[in-house]
Order: C-alpha cells, then sequence, then structure tokens
C-alpha cells in the first residue's frame, strides 16, 4: 500500500484537522496556524493571549479560526482583541434573557414606573419612604412618582390613582386610608393588569378594604396597642391624657388611636384618654396641639399617632416647660425634631415604624413580581415596632441618615458592639 502523500505541516487537506505524520508528534494549534500562514505567504506574528481566548469562544471551524488568527483585516493583535471582546459583548446584551444582561445577574427589563398615591404628600414622615423608593428605583433601574393629596383628601387620592391606571403605570402602591374607596380603584388596576400594593395603611382591622396583592407597613393597631400600654406604664397614678390624632377616621392612623384606647382600659387604670383632632399639616397640627395644651392646665400626659402631631407635642411640651410639671409625653415616628425632644427630654418615647423600609421594599416588591411574570406574589410584610427613648436615642442622632430623613447623603453607616436582643 502506498504511503499517504506529505500533507503540509499539521494539515489535512482543507478539512482543517491536524494530520500526525507516524515519525512527528501533535503540534500545537498555534504551530499549526504558523505553518499554514507561511505557506500563504504570511508572516503570523506571537498572537495576543485575548484574541485566542475570544477566538475559542466563537466555536470557528480550523480555517476561519486561523485566517481570524493571523489578524487578517486587523491593524494589530490588540486591536483584534478589543474587536472581538467587543463584539461578545455586544452579543451579550443583545439577549435580554441572558444572565447579567440587567442589574446584577437579572436580564435587561424596561424601566418600569411605579405610583406612589399617597394621603399627606408633603408630610415630614415621608421623605425617608421616598428615598427608600428612589434608592430601590436606583438598584433596578427603575422610576417611581410621588402622588396623592397633602391634606388627607380621599377624592383626591382615588382620582390621582384613576390616572395611573389610565397612564398604565407598571405598579400602583396606595395607602388606603379609607377602607371602602379604594376597593373600586384597586380592583381597576388589578383588572387592568397592573399590579397593586397598600403601603403604610391598609384599611380597617381585619377589613383591608382592598384586593391588594400585599400590605407593607406597620400593624397599625397592634402599634396602638403597645403605645396604649406604654402609656399605663408611664402614668401609675393616672390622670387627664390627650391622644393627638391628625386626621381621625383615617385608617394610617385611626387603628393606632383604637388600640390605644383598648390597652388604657383594659390596664384597669384611672386613666382618661381623649381623642382630639390636630390636622393633615405640620403647622396645623402644631397650632391645635398648642392652644389645646394651653387650654387644659391639669393634662398630665399628652401623646400623638402620627409625626407631625408628635413633633409638635414635643415643641409645646418644651414651649410651656410640662416636664417640670410631671406631664409625660410621646408618640410616632423619627422625625428630626421629634428625636432632639427625645434627647432634650421633652418626650419620653417614640416609636420606629421603619418608613423607608416602606418605600424600599414597596418598590422591590414590584419589581420582582413585574420580573417574574407574576410568579413571586409580594407578601404581606409588618415593617415592624420599635420604642426609641433618651437611652437609644443617639445613635439616632450622631449620623445624619437618608433612613430617618435627616440627610439626602449616601453613605456607608459602620456600628459596633453587641446587638441588643431578649
Amino acid at each position: 500500500m502506498l504511503a499517504k502523500p506529505e500533507s503540509p505541516p499539521g494539515l489535512d487537506d482543507l478539512t482543517g484537522q491536524s494530520y500526525v505524520h507516524p515519525h512527528q508528534t501533535r503540534r500545537t494549534s498555534f504551530e499549526i496556524s504558523i505553518g499554514m500562514d507561511r505557506m500563504a505567504g504570511v508572516i503570523m506574528k506571537k498572537i495576543d493571549p485575548q484574541v485566542e481566548e475570544a477566538v475559542d469562544t466563537l466555536s470557528l471551524n480550523g480555517l476561519a479560526r486561523r485566517r481570524l488568527l493571523s489578524g487578517a483585516g486587523m491593524v494589530s493583535a490588540s486591536a483584534a482583541a478589543a474587536a472581538l471582546l467587543s463584539a461578545c459583548s455586544a452579543d451579550n446584551k443583545s439577549d435580554n434573557n441572558k444572565p447579567g444582561g440587567g442589574v446584577g445577574d437579572y436580564p435587561t427589563t424596561p424601566k418600569w414606573r411605579f405610583v406612589f398615591i399617597n394621603h399627606v404628600t408633603t408630610n415630614p414622615f415621608f421623605t425617608p419612604t421616598q428615598y427608600g423608593a428612589a434608592d430601590a428605583c436606583a438598584l433596578l433601574g427603575a422610576s417611581f412618582q410621588w402622588t396623592g393629596s397633602k391634606d388627607s383628601s380621599v377624592p383626591e387620592m382615588v382620582s390621582t390613582m384613576s390616572s395611573a391606571v389610565s397612564a398604565k403605570a407598571d405598579g400602583i402602591a396606595v395607602a388606603v386610608v379609607d377602607k371602602n374607596a379604594f376597593k373600586s380603584p384597586v380592583a381597576k388596576a388589578l383588572d387592568a393588569g397592573i399590579p397593586t400594593v397598600s403601603y403604610n395603611a391598609d384599611g380597617a382591622k381585619g377589613d383591608p378594604g382592598t384586593s391588594r396583592l400585599c400590605y407593607i407597613g406597620q400593624d397599625l393597631y397592634q402599634s396602638g396597642v403597645e403605645l396604649g400600654r406604654r402609656i399605663a406604664s408611664v402614668m401609675p397614678s393616672g390622670g387627664d391624657a390627650v391622644g393627638f390624632i391628625a386626621t381621625p377616621g383615617a385608617l394610617n392612623i385611626q387603628p393606632r388611636i383604637d388600640g390605644a384606647t383598648d390597652a388604657i382600659k383594659a390596664s384597669g387604670k384611672s386613666i382618661n384618654f381623649k381623642s382630639v383632632a390636630s390636622g393633615a399639616e405640620l403647622p396645623q397640627e402644631l397650632s391645635a396641639i398648642d392652644a389645646y395644651a394651653s387650654g387644659h392646665k391639669d393634662l398630665k400626659g399628652l401623646f400623638a399617632v402620627d409625626a407631625g402631631s408628635t413633633e409638635s407635642v414635643g415643641k409645646v411640651v418644651k414651649k410651656y416647660g410640662l416636664k417640670k410639671k410631671g406631664v409625660v409625653a410621646g408618640g410616632f415616628d423619627l422625625n428630626p425634631n421629634t428625636l432632639t425632644a427625645i434627647k432634650a427630654g421633652d418626650l419620653d418615647f417614640t416609636i420606629d415604624q421603619q418608613p423607608y423600609l416602606q418605600g424600599f421594599l414597596t418598590v422591590l416588591y414590584l419589581w420582582m413580581y413585574k420580573l417574574s411574570g407574576g410568579l413571586v406574589i409580594p407578601s404581606v410584610t409588618d415593617t415592624g415596632l420599635l420604642f426609641v427613648t433618651k437611652d437609644t436615642v443617639d445613635p439616632y442622632l450622631q449620623t445624619k441618615t437618608r433612613y430617618e430623613g435627616s440627610s439626602t447623603k449616601q453613605q456607608l453607616i459602620k456600628r459596633s458592639g453587641a446587638i441588643g436582643h431578649a
């Protein structure tokens, strides 16, 4: 049998497969490429490792691979590397379902727009809520709109929600401060395929009043119960006490007054607890609380169930020197002026409900619902209850943060020491 004719070094015809002569060892692809290029009259320089790495991902046949490695049409190996890696990167970005196309390892998504329907749009309590929503949107490549009513007008809130549905918002979050008014608007949003959740307020105790997907916020009635228990503990001798509420009947705060009243009654203490309206906006709240305190000299306790009223209680206690008269005071939320009043001793306590999370988690839940095609259903989330007193207020005051609405700055806040626990 005749021996197979001598083939060019390492080449078997035009198949691109290497041929090993009985007296030769197998050559590397680089050596084979050099041999082929020499036959073609091309002197090939050493290949940039980045080029070979990129080419190996392209699944080219042997001949195409050699021609590309020879640098044909390329100014240099470095240029080849840059062009190839750029092409691979562009190819990755063109596939929306490819891991890493969007944020993190998620696929590329549209810039979904979520609408928050709020009842007191200018109230300082919601400053960290808006920061939380903004931060979540920045992480996820989304956007949000903050709208509703500045003075708890339910018809105005319903109107802005209808506008959001008509504008085909990608998700809606609504503070359900009325258990009847939002039933139809939420149903219309869901019928239109718009995921809708409630935040901060979720209708009445045991009756959310809507078919929202979930609620993100504090258990409002239970927080009122805890307030009532605290009032009973700081007023052991009883006496007259007032609970200021910005908008009576509004279901973001009415459950708190109800819970406090029930807990005070259950305590058996001789506390005469009265609920008084203060108003939806801070100047109005301060004026109403000042007038009530100056007209009721026998008060032994001043309390509030909303952020603005709590801040105003602190200012009034300081103005009239009520702590020296044995008056106790407290309320809700982490307005900077409230924290300062606690440090000064004008307020005995305030209750934290994590307003930042009410914005951040709301956006996250709506985004995940959209991303998963509705398979990741958002869950009811209680953002918690924590009493802040003079003994624990320092960490809130020592660093101004977005989480309490006291700063716009993005920062890493370091802590040390043990974490308190039961």
